[in-house]
């Protein structure tokens, strides 16, 4: 998804690699190549990111999320970083799987010439070619799995306010890790009615019918990130 206007042209670009897969790493090195861009650095780790966009200034980056040591988010760090010492520089981040809470660390500052894409719009080439010369050229570009994330997490960030004194009481208690009995126990009901008002709150932070564990998980990140 496009969130502002674009050109249809492509220009060459001068792009820098971060991805600790070398096999990915040489082939999005050779489809940039192919497609006339000048790949001026491929890294393979947070560090070596930041150095190389100080050093080469590129028009972009490509980023992978996850690099060494823990495989967390260590790419996306290593962006935020750069761009907070050369403001505005073009990243264009990638992941294997939907991290909404990672594409709005990298939306927080609110300047543009970002990208979060999935790492399967790579297959995609002409996608994902035209998705990188966006963000080199200062738009926005989000994979629209992201997009119906972020969606789905500010309406239930929304949905927190339409709780019950009860409900949040029980949620808070949710995040503190007790679990149905021991809620009911310090709250002084029966094991139905917790059941009864966390079921009340999954309903109202629009989380449907899944694996309990998986709605708890969700409702607890919920009340964690307001």
């Amino acid at each position: 998804m496009l969130l502002s206007p674009h050109e249809t042209a492509r220009s060459p670009l001068r792009i820098v690699v971060a991805d600790d897969a070398v096999l990915l790493r040489e082939g999005l090195v050779r489809l940039l190549a192919e497609d006339g861009h000048q790949v001026v650095a491929a890294v393979g780790d947070g560090p070596a990111l930041v150095e190389a966009v100080l050093r080469h200034r590129p028009d972009v980056s490509v980023v992978d999320v996850r690099m060494p040591p823990s495989y967390t988010d260590e790419g996306l760090r290593a962006a935020i970083t750069a761009r907070s010492q050369l403001p505005g520089t073009p990243m264009l981040v990638l992941s294997q799987y939907v991290e909404a809470s990672y594409a709005g660390d990298l939306l927080a500052d609110g300047s543009g010439a970002v990208g979060y894409l999935l790492k399967n719009r790579v297959a995609r080439v002409e996608e994902f070619l035209d998705a990188l010369d966006q963000v080199a050229r200062g738009a926005t570009v989000l994979d629209p799995q992201v997009v119906a994330q972020l969606l789905a997490g500010q309406r239930r960030d929304n949905a927190l306010g339409t709780l019950t004194a009860r409900e949040r009481q029980l949620l808070t208690l949710m995040a503190e890790g007790h679990s149905n009995t021991a809620i009911a126990e310090r709250l002084v009901v029966s094991a139905s009615t917790v059941e009864k008002h966390i079921g009340n709150v999954f309903a109202k932070l629009g989380l449907p019918p899944d694996d309990a564990h998986h709605r708890r998980v969700l409702a607890v990140l919920t009340y964690l990130r307001a």
